[in-house]
């Protein structure tokens, strides 16, 4: 009875380990590999920065200045020695901003793959957005990116395309009124 429940006992602990490493090896080779991308954020007093995928393996580096309205972006060389890329446009016209009025930024990236057609240049994969607190008003902005341009090397300097503008609250009225209430 001893060496039954013995031998039964060693059977089910390899049939066990059998179907975990079966199973194992099946996940491994199966299971869809995601790649994870991290952007950051920073910003100290008056200038902030941000990254974002440009591309599937590629990323700028976004830099807003609060006083003069300038945002620019920079993407790494492929041999990963130098900047190779440089872009720039200015958003105080964009969000409506009185830059003698101390503007007031936030500035992150996102994701939009709003790439359409055969075209050379194609938008990046961040968007950043740029709202202004005083205006109420966000905006969208997106890299002019070729993947053919960047895997050459050459340098390239070009402005930052705006994709959109809109509203996300009512600005304030001086002595702290609101419109249209």
């Amino acid at each position: 009875m001893f060496r039954t429940f013995k031998r039964s006992r060693l059977v089910w602990l390899a049939l066990g380990l059998g179907i975990g490493l079966v199973v194992g090896l099946i996940a491994v080779g199966l299971w869809p590999e995601q790649p994870v991308h991290a952007v950051a954020t920073d910003r100290y007093e008056t200038f902030a920065m941000a990254t974002g995928p440009v591309d599937e393996d590629v990323e700028a580096v976004y830099f807003l200045d609060f006083l003069t309205g300038d945002l620019r972006a920079v993407v790494l060389g492929k041999q990963g020695n130098k900047f190779t890329a440089f872009y720039t446009y200015n958003v105080l016209n964009d969000l409506g901003v009185d830059p003698a009025k101390n503007p007031r930024f936030l500035m992150c990236t996102g994701l939009a793959n709003t790439r359409r057609g055969a075209a050379r240049m194609q938008p990046s994969l961040a968007v950043i957005y740029v709202a202004e607190i005083t205006t109420g008003q966000v905006a969208a902005y997106a890299i002019p990116w070729s993947k053919g341009i960047y895997s050459t090397g050459q340098l390239q300097r070009m402005q930052l395309v705006p994709l959109a503008v809109t509203r996300f609250r009512v600005p304030a009225m001086p002595g702290g009124g609101v419109p249209g209430r």
